[in-house]
């Protein structure tokens, strides 16, 4: 098949956290014998072995906004219409970059011809209105849409605090399909006027996550931006520990976390070209994921794929449906109160047999279950039945 794919970016520099996920679907969906041409909302255009690209016909635009952004603080999920901010940008969208985007799909499918779909990849869903039933009612191809950020994205969460209500104003009835990374949001998107829904979890090359042999000289690892939605268990899980793990070196990555956060090391932000190897460096890595996906069941994230893919002796706070994806138990730990992480710290750290069989096995279900080829088929699925 012949895919057009819209995404967020491909431009890793912009530190988007699914950025590396379209990387790998896109991987996945050429090793699958497909046809990938990718048009970023934001950023640069990059060409890769694996797909071909088209610009972004509103780069300066969104570079612009992005500094403007991170001028002003960027706090507070974004509304079209909503305060002064609001009322520009949803100008700005209606006015200037919806139309200039219809006009750059226009003349890519022209071009192109014998587009089978259309999948748009979590770009705001509201930015494109109206342009999936004109484009395909024009051109006889579907539009997809593919949601990444279910439940955090949906509108009874609200979004997160830097993040946009993308789904205002918007008409989910006018895209053939709809995708999703959670089983129990699904239904949200349903009654939101989704003519089809399936659920295609996040997946991981298993060549770019594979296990490296380095020295293993750090205790615990967790690696994130900030602790927005999962600050009960960043203290349970790391930060309480530390001060009684004395001993231990706890360690952190990423960026936004709390001036004052235990014993625990900072590392600051991690290259992608470096992930893998401060993941293996630690003994144990830790799976803390936001309250919204670990409340409503099977709501995928990347990180816990991630992991396990590089081998990794994981644990885990409570995560609805977390065995959906792994055994819970002999390839996750999963503790519910500080007291069990206690526990459960200082019993895989006295133990490597464990933490590697662990780790083995954690990685052997991605290879049978999880890889980015397994969720390329799903997508490739997904586009012929409709």
């Amino acid at each position: 098949m012949k895919l057009l794919c819209l995404c967020s970016a491909l431009d890793l520099k912009y530190r988007y956290g699914c950025t590396p996920a379209w990387w790998q679907f896109f991987k996945g969906l050429y090793e699958e014998r497909h046809d990938v041409i990718a048009v970023p909302y934001q950023g640069v255009p990059i060409e890769s072995p694996w797909w071909r690209a088209y610009s972004n016909p509103c780069q300066l635009e969104g570079t612009v906004y992005s500094k403007v952004k991170r001028l002003v603080g960027g706090k507070g999920p974004v509304s079209p219409g909503e305060g002064v901010g609001g009322k520009l940008s949803k100008a700005a969208i209606e006015k200037w970059v919806r139309p200039q985007w219809e006009k750059h799909l226009e003349m890519i499918l022209s071009k192109e011809k014998n587009i089978d779909a259309v999948i748009v990849f979590t770009i705001p869903v509201n930015h494109f209105t109206g342009i999936p039933e004109r484009l395909g009612k024009r051109f006889g191809v579907p539009f997809i849409y593919y949601d990444g950020d279910v439940p955090a994205s949906l509108p009874r969460f609200g979004g997160f605090a830097s993040g946009f209500k993308i789904y205002e104003g918007a008409d989910l009835g006018e895209y053939a399909g709809v995708l999703c990374n959670s089983e129990g949001g699904a239904d949200d998107l349903r009654e939101m006027g989704a003519k089809r829904v399936e659920t295609v979890h996040w997946g991981v090359d298993p060549d770019l996550y594979a296990p490296l042999g380095v020295k293993q000289d750090w205790d615990l690892f967790f690696y994130g931006y900030g602790i927005e939605y999962r600050e009960r268990w960043f203290d349970q899980m790391l930060v309480a520990p530390s001060r009684k793990m004395e001993e231990r070196r706890f360690m952190v990555g990423g960026r936004n976390y709390p001036e004052t956060i235990g014993k625990v090391k900072r590392i600051g932000d991690v290259p992608f070209n470096k992930f893998r190897e401060v993941c293996c460096r630690s003994k144990i890595n830790l799976n803390i994921t936001r309250e919204a996906h670990a409340t409503v069941r099977a709501s995928s994230s990347m990180r816990i794929f991630e992991l396990a893919a590089m081998g990794c002796c994981m644990v885990s706070n409570p995560y609805e449906g977390l065995d959906t994806w792994f055994d819970v138990g002999e390839q996750v730990i999963v503790v519910n109160n500080e007291t069990e992480a206690l526990h459960a710290y200082e019993r895989l750290l006295g133990d490597e047999a464990e933490r590697k069989k662990m780790g083995e096995a954690a990685r052997q279900r991605v290879l049978d279950c999880h890889t980015h080829r397994h969720r390329a088929r799903q997508i490739a699925s997904f586009v012929k039945v409709l």
